[in-house]
């Protein structure tokens, strides 16, 4: 039986290399508000093709933080920088990398905290889930860059609520 145990350790260094296959892939938009949820729609895609070619592990969290990420950055394009807008992202199936490059000169920099503001959340909330956050400007506009984890952290405590 030595054929099957080569066998099997050919499978196993296949089923790795696909593992850690890193994706990549772009898109871009004149950022739109119809533009927002398209570009949710293709971070969304893109982890799910991730899963199902190359085995990822993507926690439910982790699918819908990487959505709002790009919501909240793609509306402060459609706000503050409206027109060509350039999405970049790449994971190796532990880190998603997003990159959002707009043509606005202005970088954005979050609010002062205040308990009665309605509205402009959005980069604090980006801060708050990104396990990194970067700003460049660039000879035309910016760019403006994160990190998700792909899987929750086990030191953090679970979503999930059970019986008290």
């Amino acid at each position: 039986m030595p054929q099957v145990d080569a066998h099997a350790g050919a499978d196993r260094r296949w089923l790795e290399e696909v593992t850690t296959a890193t994706m990549r892939s772009s898109a871009a938009y004149e950022m739109t508000s119809g533009d927002i949820g398209r570009a949710r729609g293709f971070v969304r895609e893109f982890l799910a093709t991730g899963q199902s070619m190359h085995a990822w592990s993507v926690s439910g969290r982790a699918m819908d933080i990487a959505q709002l990420v790009v919501s909240e950055l793609a509306t402060n394009v459609c706000k503050y920088a409206p027109g060509p807008c350039l999405l970049d992202v790449e994971s190796d199936g532990s880190m998603l990398s997003i990159t959002m490059w707009d043509s606005g000169a202005v970088l954005p920099s979050p609010s002062p905290a205040d308990p009665t503001r309605v509205g402009q959340h959005g980069l604090e909330l980006v801060l708050a889930v990104c396990q990194s956050f970067e700003l460049r400007r660039e000879a035309v506009g910016k760019r403006v860059s994160v990190q998700i984890a792909l899987q929750d952290s086990t030191d953090q405590p679970s979503s999930k609520q059970g019986p008290r």
